[in-house]
């Protein structure tokens, strides 16, 4: 039986796209199991980063910026455990949805403290809804996957300025996110052109070591930091520009998180 033909819980699938991994191989419950469980990279730490966000008083678009990309993950989570066409929509959706609150706040970052520019609001806004509305009626990934990449280019050139003209000694941050990013990119690209070649070679493999094939999941597992990263960089510049003093610490030594003195009081 090919692997697209299995059945399992969630029945066939409807997605408009249904990525290398196969189907119903490690659980009957989740269609595709390292591209779902990878995702926890993208719901936990945004989670832990939009808490900390509030306690630390910080500008409540940046708690947006976190929970969108939270958003993204159990979006991308349902879709790849069902593979159904409404849990694509979750999945993808929320990627242009969330990508415009990070453009918004790496836009707005050298402003007045607190202050709110409803034309970039508007103008992102309408972006959305066209995106959305285009997407439900002519339903081409590709399509998608351009007008996502179109945000990207935004945040990039940006991020490109602020590390060269403004705040120079934040370009290790910008460029491992970047190059984070772009890591996962690149595999994604090989995941979609060699599945056949990726396919076999897992047949010959252990299940443990077949599983470090499944480069959809490492694009998740890298997009997701690249992404966190990102928002550590828009955070670091805001919060630098308002004199916050940030300093950015490793939770249990690994895992990057940016500490200010919180505001709450001051």
């Amino acid at each position: 039986m090919a692997p697209s033909d299995r059945q399992g819980y969630w029945g066939r699938p409807t997605s408009t796209l249904d990525w290398c991994e196969d189907n119903y191989i490690v659980s009957f419950y989740i269609a595709e199991f390292w591209n779902t469980v990878s995702n926890l990279i993208m719901i936990l730490p945004p989670i832990y980063g939009a808490i900390q966000t509030l306690k630390d008083g910080l500008e409540i678009r940046y708690v947006f910026a976190f929970l969108g990309l939270a958003a993204v993950g159990i979006g991308s989570w349902c879709f790849h455990m069902t593979l159904q066409y409404e849990m694509q929509l979750l999945d993808e959706l929320p990627m242009i949805y969330s990508c415009c609150v990070f453009v918004y706040c790496l836009y707005e970052c050298f402003k007045q403290e607190n202050t709110v520019n409803y034309f970039p609001i508007v103008v992102l806004l309408i972006f959305s809804i066209a995106v959305t509305v285009v997407y439900l009626q002519w339903k081409e990934p590709v399509f998608h996957q351009v007008m996502y990449g179109m945000l990207v280019g935004c945040l990039v050139l940006r991020s490109v300025f602020i590390v060269t003209w403004v705040y120079t000694w934040l370009r290790p941050l910008a460029y491992t996110s970047l190059s984070v990013f772009m890591i996962g990119f690149l595999l994604w690209n090989i995941d979609n052109h060699l599945c056949d070649t990726l396919r076999n070679t897992r047949e010959r493999l252990p299940p443990v070591v077949g599983a470090v094939t499944q480069l959809h999941a490492w694009w998740h597992i890298l997009t997701g930091l690249g992404s966190y990263l990102h928002i550590l960089f828009s955070l670091q510049t805001r919060t630098t520009y308002l004199k916050h003093r940030p300093k950015v610490k490793f939770l249990c030594g690994v895992w990057p998180v940016i500490r200010v003195e919180s505001l709450k009081t001051t």
